[in-house]
C-alpha cells in the first residue's frame, strides 16, 4: 500500500499539480496529497452509489446552513485506513506528513457546534453505511478569521480556497435553477431573477473505508440568460454586472450581518437558496428512477439542522403542486412525512422571524403557502389550535413553520427536549403528542480521540484492543483500570503530551508562552451572554485578588484558557472579550502571580484549535445559565478526552453528569425551576452582589480601571448588566462556582484521585457518540436502515 500512496501522490504532482519532486512548494506536495487520499475515496464512494441506486434504497438529505469539517487529510487518511503508510510514503521522499497536515486550511463554514456536530453526523453516516448527502452553502470566505487589536475581537475575511481545494469536485451536471421575487396570479408565480447552484462534492468516507457519502455544498452564480449583454455593450459595465454581483454575495460569507433591510434579504435569500437547490436536486434524483411521487417518503428523508432551512417545506409543497400536478392538503402530507427538523435553541433570536413583506417580496409564493398552511391548522384542529400561528404581528415563524411541517422535531438532550414539549412548542405536544422525540447530541471517537489525541488513543488501544472506534461502549472496560497505578501512570503520560503539543502548537502560531505544570482551565465555544464567559472572567479576577492577598496560601497553579468568537454586531460579547484580554494583560504581567496564574486567549478559535486544547485540558468549563443551553458537544470531546467538568444541569451536562457519576462531575448553579423563580424577585442581581463580599470586590477592581486604567469606564455596560438586569443570573451563581472552584482546587491536590476520576469520565462516555444519536435518528425519525 506504501509503494501505491507513494507513486499516486508522485503521479498527482508531477501530472496534475504540474511540479517536480525536487523543486515543489508545501502547497504542491499538500495538493498532491489530497488528490491521492480522494482517489483512494472515490470506489467505495462509487460503490455506495451504485449499491443505493441498483437497490433503490432509501437516501437521507442531510440541511445545514453550517459544516465545519475541520482539515480533511489527516481525518480522511485514519478513516480510509492508510494514515500510517501515507506519513511513511511521505517520509521515503523527504516530505514530512505533520508539517503538510498543519498546512492544510480550516475552513470556517461554521459559527460553532452546530457545524461540527453536522460534520460528526455525515461522518457517523457513512460509518454506518447509511445512504445520505450532506447540502450546504460552499462559502467564500465563511466565518470570519478573528484577531484582536488591544483586546477587542477584529473581523478578517476568512480565505480557506485561497488555496484552491482539491477535496471537492464540480458536478456542472447538477445545477439548478433558484428563483425569486417576482408576482402571483392566483397561485401562478411569475419570478423577477434567478440564481444558479452549482454542485461542488466532497467525499465522506466512513471509518474503515468501506462506505463513502457525498457533502454537497451549493455555490451561487449569475444566470446567463439574465446577464445584459446590452448594457455591458453600451458602456454600463458595472451596471450590467448586477445580477453576477447579487448572485456571488448569496455564497460569499456565513451569517451576513440581518440588523439591516438588506441584510435580512440576504440572509433569508441564502437560506431559500440552499433549500431550493437540494430540494430540486434531491426530486431529479428520485425522479430518474420513479414515476410516484407519493412514494416519496419510502424513498426520502429530509433533515432540517436547526431553523434555517425551515423554508424546505413550503419549497417541496410548491414543488410538488406547481410542477407535479398535486393538491395542496396532499403536498403538505408528504412533504410533513419526508421531513424532519432538529431544534437546536430555545432562544427566540435563533429561531429566525421575518416580515411579511419580506417573505412576500422575495418570496410570495411560499408565503401564500405558509398562509394556506396556517389555515390547514386551524381547520384541522379548530379551537384547540388557537395558540398555533405560523404568521404572527406581521411576523412569519420559521421554528413553528418548521415544527408543523415535520413527522418529527426532536431536541438535543433529555432536558432541552423536554423544554421543547413544555415550553417551546406546547401547543404541537398537546394535539401531536408523538411527534416531539429526544436525540441526545454525540460526537465521532474517530476525530475527537483517535485523531485529536493520538497518545491516549494507542493508550486504549493497548488495553482493550481494536474495536472501540465503532463500539465506544467498549471503554467500559477501562472501569477496571481505574485504580490501577500502572494505568494511572500511563493515562497521566497522555496528558503530559497532550500539554506538550498544545504548548507547542501556542508557542509556534500565536507566540504565546504557555507553562506546563498548571492546571488546564478550558471554556472554548462562542461568545454569549448565556454560555457566562463573563462569570469565568469575573472569577479569573476574584482568584488573582486572593493570590494577590496572600501568594503563599498554596494555591493550585491555573492557566485559564479561552477560545471563541463574538458575532459581529454583538457589542457585550465583544466587551466580554476585551474584559478577558485586559485582564490578561494585567495578570500575565504580575510577577507576585504570573506562576500561580495565567490567562490565554489564543485567536481565531476553530476545529484545529480545538483538536490541539481539548486533549490538554483538565477541567472543562460548562457553566450556561440553566435551561439555555440545547445540548453542547464540547462537554462530551472533553469528557471523552479525560477532563473533568464544572458545570450547570444544563443541555447534556445532566445527561454526562449521570453518566460518568455524581461524584466524578464538579456541580453547581441555580437549575432551569431555580433560574425561572430567581428571574422574578424584584433586584435579585444587587441583592446576590450585596450578599458576596468576592464578587463585590471584583465588580468594583472592574469600575476603578484595574483592568483598563487608560479608561476606567470602558466596562460601564457591563458593569451595569451585572448590577441590574443580569437576565443571565452571573451574580446569583457566582458564589456556587466559587465554593465548586474550591472543591475542584482540592480535588487536583491529589492527582490519584483526580487520575481516577478523568479515566472515569473516559470510561463511561460510550453513550455520547455520534453512533448511538445517528442509529437513533435512522430508527425514531428517519425510518432507515443501512445498506450493508
Amino acid at each position: 500500500m506504501s509503494d501505491q500512496i507513494r507513486s499516486s501522490i508522485l503521479r498527482h504532482l508531477r501530472y496534475t499539480v504540474g511540479a517536480d519532486a525536487d523543486t515543489a512548494t508545501a502547497l504542491e506536495w499538500r495538493t498532491a496529497l489530497s488528490l491521492a487520499l480522494r482517489d483512494l475515496a472515490m470506489d467505495p464512494w462509487a460503490e455506495a452509489t451504485r449499491i443505493t441506486t441498483d437497490e433503490d434504497r432509501k437516501r437521507v438529505y442531510y440541511l445545514s446552513m453550517e459544516f465545519l469539517t475541520g482539515r480533511l487529510i489527516e481525518d480522511a487518511a485514519i478513516n480510509l485506513g492508510v494514515r500510517d503508510e501515507v506519513e511513511r510514503s511521505l517520509a521515503e521522499l523527504d516530505v514530512s506528513f505533520a508539517d503538510l497536515v498543519a498546512r492544510e486550511p480550516d475552513p470556517a463554514l461554521g459559527n460553532g457546534g452546530l457545524g461540527r456536530l453536522a460534520a460528526c453526523y455525515l461522518e457517523s453516516m457513512a460509518t454506518l453505511q447509511l445512504p445520505a448527502f450532506g447540502y450546504g452553502l460552499r462559502y467564500e470566505r465563511g466565518l470570519f478569521r478573528q484577531s484582536f487589536d488591544e483586546g477587542r475581537q477584529v473581523e478578517h475575511a476568512d480565505e480557506w480556497l485561497g488555496d484552491g481545494s482539491p477535496w471537492s469536485l464540480a458536478k456542472p451536471s447538477d445545477t439548478h435553477r433558484v428563483f425569486f421575487g417576482g408576482s402571483l396570479e392566483g397561485e401562478t408565480w411569475t419570478p423577477e431573477s434567478s440564481i444558479v447552484a452549482g454542485a461542488f462534492d466532497t467525499p465522506v468516507a466512513g471509518y474503515g473505508g468501506r462506505w463513502v457519502n457525498t457533502l454537497r455544498l451549493w455555490a451561487a452564480s449569475a444566470d446567463p440568460d439574465l446577464i445584459d449583454l446590452g448594457r455591458f455593450n453600451a458602456g454600463d459595465f458595472f451596471g450590467a454586472a448586477d445580477a453576477e454581483t447579487w448572485a456571488k454575495t448569496l455564497s460569499r460569507v456565513l451569517y451576513p450581518a440581518d440588523e439591516t433591510e438588506l441584510g435580512k434579504r440576504l440572509r433569508l435569500s441564502q437560506e431559500y437558496f440552499l433549500t431550493s437547490a437540494s430540494v430540486q436536486d434531491l426530486l431529479a434524483r428520485y425522479t430518474s428512477r420513479h414515476t410516484d411521487l407519493e412514494r416519496l417518503p419510502e424513498f426520502v428523508a429530509i433533515q432540517m439542522n436547526d431553523t434555517h432551512p425551515a423554508i424546505a417545506g413550503p419549497e417541496l409543497i410548491r414543488l410538488l403542486i406547481d410542477e407535479h400536478g398535486f393538491s395542496f392538503d396532499r403536498a403538505a402530507d408528504v412533504a410533513t412525512d419526508v421531513l424532519g427538523y432538529t431544534n437546536h435553541t430555545l432562544l427566540p433570536e435563533a429561531l429566525e422571524h421575518w416580515s411579511v413583506e419580506l417573505m412576500g417580496s422575495l418570496l410570495p409564493r411560499h408565503l401564500q403557502i405558509i398562509e394556506k398552511l396556517d389555515a390547514r391548522i386551524h381547520a384541522t384542529y379548530g379551537p384547540a389550535a388557537d395558540g398555533v400561528h405560523l404568521i404572527d404581528h406581521g411576523q412569519v415563524r420559521m421554528g413553528d413553520l418548521a415544527a408543523w411541517t415535520s413527522h418529527r422535531v426532536n431536541g438535543v438532550s433529555a432536558l432541552h427536549s423536554e423544554l421543547v414539549r413544555t415550553d417551546l412548542f406546547s401547543a404541537l405536544d398537546e394535539l401531536e403528542p408523538e411527534r416531539i422525540v429526544n436525540v441526545t447530541n454525540g460526537i465521532t471517537p474517530r476525530r475527537w480521540l483517535k485523531l485529536a489525541n493520538p497518545a491516549l488513543a494507542q493508550l486504549i488501544t493497548d488495553t482493550l484492543g481494536e474495536g472501540w472506534e465503532t463500539d465506544l461502549e467498549r471503554l467500559r472496560g477501562l472501569e477496571q483500570y481505574a485504580d490501577d497505578p500502572a494505568f494511572l501512570d500511563a493515562f497521566g503520560h497522555t496528558k503530559h503530551e497532550a500539554k506538550q503539543r498544545f504548548i507547542g502548537w501556542a508557542r509556534d502560531e500565536h507566540a504565546i508562552d504557555v507553562p506546563q505544570d498548571a492546571l488546564y482551565d478550558v471554556q472554548i465555544k462562542r461568545i454569549h451572554e448565556y454560555k457566562r464567559q463573563l462569570l469565568n472572567i469575573l472569577w479569573t479576577i476574584a482568584r488573582y485578588q486572593q493570590i494577590k492577598q496572600d501568594p503563599g496560601a498554596g494555591w493550585v497553579p491555573r492557566v485559564k484558557i479561552f477560545g471563541g468568537k463574538a458575532a459581529p454586531s454583538y457589542a457585550v460579547a465583544k466587551d466580554i472579550i476585551r474584559l478577558i484580554n485586559d485582564v490578561a494583560s494585567v495578570v500575565n504581567a504580575d510577577p507576585d502571580t504570573r506562576d500561580l496564574l495565567r490567562v490565554i486567549y489564543p485567536p481565531n478559535y476553530n476545529v484545529t484549535m480545538a483538536e490541539k486544547l481539548i486533549p490538554a485540558a483538565d477541567l472543562s468549563e460548562q457553566i450556561s445559565t440553566a435551561g439555555m443551553e440545547a445540548s453542547g458537544t464540547g462537554n462530551m470531546k472533553f469528557a471523552l478526552n479525560g477532563a473533568l467538568t464544572i458545570g450547570t444541569l444544563d443541555g447534556a451536562n445532566v445527561e454526562i453528569r449521570d453518566e460518568v457519576g455524581h461524584d466524578n462531575f464538579f456541580l453547581f448553579g441555580l437549575t432551569t425551576e431555580e433560574v425561572a423563580e430567581r428571574r422574578t424577585k424584584k433586584n435579585h442581581a444587587r441583592t446576590a452582589i450585596e450578599k458576596s463580599p468576592v464578587l463585590r470586590g471584583v465588580l468594583d477592581a472592574i469600575a476603578a480601571g484595574a483592568f483598563s486604567p487608560n479608561e476606567p469606564g470602558r466596562y460601564g455596560g457591563i458593569l451595569d448588566l451585572v448590577w441590574n438586569s443580569d437576565w443571565f443570573l452571573v451574580a446569583s451563581d457566582f458564589d456556587a462556582y466559587d465554593s465548586a472552584q474550591q472543591v475542584v482546587d482540592l480535588t487536583y491536590r491529589d492527582p490519584r484521585q483526580w487520575q481516577r476520576k478523568a479515566v472515569l469520565n473516559i470510561a463511561r462516555m460510550g453513550f455520547f457518540s455520534s453512533d448511538r444519536a445517528i442509529r437513533e435518528y435512522m430508527s425514531e425519525i428517519w425510518n432507515v436502515g443501512p445498506a450493508r
